[in-house]
């Protein structure tokens, strides 16, 4: 699948960040400029299903490795940095497992997993779902209308204002949706699948997670470090789990000091 993408940077060490569920690369515009000021071209796709990348029924991370692996093929890039946050971040990781790095172009040479480990999730987005659900489309006015309406399935205002970025008017004018969030909403359970076919990833490796998150535990690194063993975990303190913004210093200090 051919994705969608944006180029923060015109030169430089190519850096490839992944956004999560219900997300797209519009989240990361911000933090990339900074970036890219320290020399890198950042590149931001849309995963499946999300922005304005192609819709598809099928929505597994075989398919997002998959499709990773189509956009640096199609981008010539040679030895990437790969950032993935969240269901981002486990596609980055299937990438890595399904791709050995063999020293020609095409692979990586660093992986950069933000606060989700290659263990299995329950779903935990039930409520989210049924109050996008909940948002008439047809009769919708204002935004404000369809944050109230939400407001009665998710209390978190930062929440509902980045779910809601997803909000647009189509060519007739109507509210529409960037995410396909029928095929989303099928295919959840996937979402939260342990990864599958993992190989020891012996390239540098750095997990953060916020200290407030329960997304990375301490009983998961173990499990993290068996199929990563030379991964770094870092902790970033009072961050929950969008690390990247709610603590975008802290993060790229530890990016930075981690690609160093």
């Amino acid at each position: 699948m051919k994705l969608y993408y944006r180029t923060v940077g015109e030169a430089g060490i190519p850096i490839i960040i992944l956004h999560g569920l219900f997300g797209s690369s519009d989240n990361w515009l911000t933090i990339s400029k900074t970036i890219a000021d320290q020399g890198y071209r950042v590149i931001l796709p849309d995963q499946r299903n999300h922005g304005r990348s192609p819709r598809s029924n099928d929505f597994d991370y075989q398919s997002m490795a998959a499709d990773l692996k189509e956009l640096i093929d199609d981008l010539e890039l040679d030895q990437p940095i790969l950032v993935g946050h969240s269901m981002g971040g486990k596609t980055v990781m299937q990438y890595a497992m399904n791709f050995r790095n063999d020293g020609t172009p095409g692979k990586f040479s660093h992986l950069v997993v933000v606060d989700i480990a290659p263990k299995f999730y329950p779903v935990h987005h039930s409520d989210i779902l049924k109050g996008l659900n909940a948002i008439n489309l047809a009769s919708l006015k204002s935004r404000n209308e369809a944050d109230a309406v939400l407001s009665s399935h998710e209390p978190s205002v930062g929440v509902r204002q980045f779910l809601l970025k997803n909000l647009y008017r189509n060519e007739q004018g109507q509210f529409d949706w960037r995410i396909n969030l029928p095929v989303i909403e099928r295919k959840i359970h996937g979402i939260g699948e342990e990864l599958t076919n993992p190989r020891i990833v012996t390239e540098p490796t750095l997990f953060i997670r916020g200290s407030e998150s329960s997304y990375v535990l301490d009983d998961d690194i173990p499990a993290i470090r068996r199929i990563f063993p030379n991964a770094r975990i870092a902790t970033i303190a009072g961050a929950g789990h969008w690390v990247q913004a709610e603590k975008p210093d802290a993060f790229v200090e530890e990016l930075f000091n981690f690609l160093a």
